[in-house]
């Protein structure tokens, strides 16, 4: 599977602006230029895993979520994305899914 660095990049510039800091702010922490963490958040930059490790935690933002869109920090994690599969899922294929959980949860 292939990094979608323009995802990414968005995924942290909304974790930047949700926690309120400006780019100047932001790139001050991480000790880089503001024209650079512009290139990230832009998806024109690669991001290593290092600084991507090191801005995750001045946004206090999970890793997984940023690479994935989903995380593991809350309970519920995988409702999201369970949501869009079953919403694209062929009535006949639906019920079959209905049945085998309905069967697992009762069990």
């Amino acid at each position: 599977m292939a990094l979608d660095y323009t995802i990414i990049g968005s995924r942290l510039k909304q974790a930047r602006v949700k926690s309120g800091l400006t780019q100047e702010d932001l790139a001050e922490k991480l000790n880089v230029s503001i024209a650079f963490l512009s290139r990230i958040e832009c998806g024109k930059y690669k991001i290593n895993l290092k600084r991507l490790n090191q801005m995750c935690g001045f946004l206090g933002v999970d890793e997984a979520y940023i690479l994935s869109g989903s995380s593991t920090d809350f309970s519920n994690y995988l409702a999201e994305d369970l949501y869009r599969l079953l919403n694209n899922c062929p009535p006949d294929k639906l019920k079959l899914i209905y049945n085998v959980a309905k069967t697992i949860i009762e069990t």
